[in-house]
């Protein structure tokens, strides 16, 4: 993979061509800022900028005074060859609070490892109603310790609304969910997403988070995409690398609460 090209595809499709990442939401282009507009329980934060040290300092602050006055809570994903290279330090001046590192991680969907099935007495299954949604966001909740309420509004109304652009799965042992992801699809990219991949504690290491990988670039494969992406935790790094991923730069998300 020319990790070069392929990056710069990524930016140009997936960050300054954003497209909204479901109902209710809008993308903005202000100056040289592109940013997601939501309710309150959906995600708001500046996905791409194009910006040198002349103008970065009034460009985070108009963000935040626009944000701010929507009274949202809102996010600037920040990756690790944005420009001005002191970016971070700049939102960290102006306020904003920066979560832990992740990798960004692509592959070829031909490259990858497509043949992992579940271990013995796990079953995977599609999402596509509430008590679905119900599950995933269970094991969400179970997995990161944190709240799934944001989570379980958008995929349900992305499946009601708009189906065609996620993928959601959730794997059993026996009737207790373990495992769940989801996948979110870009109709006009080469790119499709894998997001909010978690296991239950005490299952993990068993291959469950693995399999859920392959099942969803399976989909991916069948829809045509060409390239996977994950924003990669330490503890997913690993084994994405073994199934064909490849680490091409880091994102950080920079927070800033009204």
């Amino acid at each position: 993979m020319d990790h070069a090209a392929v990056l710069a595809l990524y930016d140009r499709d997936m960050r300054e061509g954003a497209q909204p990442d479901g109902p209710g939401t809008r993308v903005e282009r202000v100056g040289g800022v592109v940013r997601q507009v939501a309710e309150a329980h959906g995600w708001n934060g500046v996905v791409w900028s194009d910006l040198d040290e002349t103008n970065a300092d009034a460009a985070i602050a108009e963000q935040v005074a626009y944000y701010t006055g929507l009274g949202r809570e809102f996010e600037w994903k920040l990756y690790g060859h944005d420009l001005p290279f002191d970016l971070g330090q700049r939102l960290r001046a102006a306020g904003f609070t920066p979560e832990p590192e992740e990798t960004l991680m692509i592959a070829e969907v031909a490259d990858l490892t497509l043949d992992v099935d579940p271990p013995e007495g796990i079953r995977v299954l599609p999402v596509t109603d509430r008590a679905g949604v119900d599950l995933v966001a269970d094991v969400h909740e179970k997995a990161f310790g944190t709240d799934s309420s944001r989570l379980r509004r958008q995929l349900l109304a992305r499946l009601t609304d708009d189906p065609d652009t996620v993928v959601a799965v959730v794997a059993l042992a026996g009737d207790e969910p373990v495992s769940a992801a989801r996948m979110e699809l870009v109709p006009g990219t080469r790119f499709a997403g894998l997001w909010g991949g978690g296991t239950v504690e005490e299952w993990r290491g068993r291959g469950i988070y693995r399999a859920l990988v392959a099942q969803r670039a399976r989909a991916a494969v069948d829809r045509g995409y060409r390239y996977l992406q994950v924003d990669a935790m330490s503890t997913s790094r690993p084994i994405l690398e073994r199934l064909g991923f490849e680490p091409l730069t880091t994102t950080t998300p920079y927070v800033y609460e009204v």
